[in-house]
C-alpha cells in the first residue's frame, strides 16, 4: 500500500508542511474556549478542552515525524531542505507551547483573577491571531514556488508578513497591559498563584513569538 505522505511528496514537499500547520492552528485555536472555561472555573470543560488540545498536538507530532522521515534528501525545487526542516520545527513549537500552557493551567487548576479575566481572554485571542496570520503566510508558499518566485507573489507574501508582524506587536502590547494590571492586584492572592499567572502570560507571549518566527521563515526562504 502506498504511503500517503510519500504520495504527497511525489507532487511537492510543501503541502505536507501546510497540512501540519493546519493541525497546529486547530490545536492553538482551542486555547480560546480553554481559557473561557478556566475563567468560568468549569474544570470539567477545561479538562475536556485540554484533551482535545493534546490530541491535536499528538497528531501534529505524528505529521512532523512522517515529514522528517520522508522528506527527500534532494529537492528538485528552489528551496533548501534545511529551510523546510527549520520551518517544520518552528511550526512544531507553536502547538507544543499551546499544550504546555493548557497543561500548566489544568494541572494547578489555576484561577484567573476576575479583575484581569477580560484582558486575559483578549490576550489569548491576540496570540491565536498571530498563529492565524502565520498560517496565511505559510499557505502562500506553494503559490510562490508556482510563480517561480515572481515579484508579484513575493510582494503578496511581504504584505502578509507585515500583517503578521502587526498582529504580534498587538499581542506584545496586550501582554504589557495585562502584566501591569496583574502587578496592581498580585498582593491580593497567594504569591505562588501570582508567579504561575506571570509564567502563563509569558508562555502565551512565547506562543505568539513562535508563530511569528514560523511565518517569517518564509522570508528566509525568499532571501536565499
Amino acid at each position: 500500500m502506498a504511503n500517503p505522505i510519500l504520495s504527497l511528496f511525489g507532487h511537492s514537499p510543501i503541502k505536507p508542511l501546510q497540512n501540519h500547520m493546519q493541525t497546529v492552528l486547530q490545536c492553538v485555536e482551542l486555547l480560546v474556549p480553554f481559557f473561557q472555561a478556566v475563567i468560568k472555573e468549569d474544570w470539567d470543560a477545561v479538562e475536556k478542552t485540554y484533551n482535545a488540545i493534546a490530541k491535536f498536538e499528538s497528531h501534529a507530532d505524528d505529521q512532523k515525524q512522517d515529514i522528517r522521515l520522508h522528506l527527500p534528501k534532494s529537492l528538485f525545487m528552489p528551496i533548501n531542505r534545511s529551510d523546510l526542516i527549520q520551518l517544520l520545527s518552528k511550526q512544531d513549537k507553536i502547538c507544543n507551547t499551546a499544550k504546555d500552557i493548557a497543561g500548566l493551567m489544568l494541572g494547578r487548576k489555576q484561577i484567573v483573577p476576575k479583575k484581569i479575566a477580560v484582558d486575559m481572554a483578549a490576550y489569548v485571542k491576540s496570540a491565536v491571531a498571530v498563529a492565524i496570520e502565520a498560517k496565511v503566510v505559510i499557505d502562500e508558499l506553494d503559490e510562490l514556488i508556482g510563480s517561480g518566485f515572481g515579484g508579484r507573489e513575493i510582494d503578496r507574501i511581504n504584505r502578509c508578513i507585515t500583517k503578521l508582524e502587526k498582529a504580534e506587536d498587538k499581542n506584545d502590547k496586550r501582554q504589557i497591559l495585562l502584566r501591569s494590571k496583574l502587578h496592581e492586584i498580585e498582593t491580593s492572592f497567594p504569591p505562588v498563584d501570582a508567579m504561575f499567572m506571570y509564567k502563563t502570560i509569558e508562555a502565551i507571549g512565547h506562543l505568539a513569538d513562535h508563530a511569528q518566527s514560523a511565518g517569517e521563515q518564509i522570508q528566509v526562504i525568499i532571501a536565499r
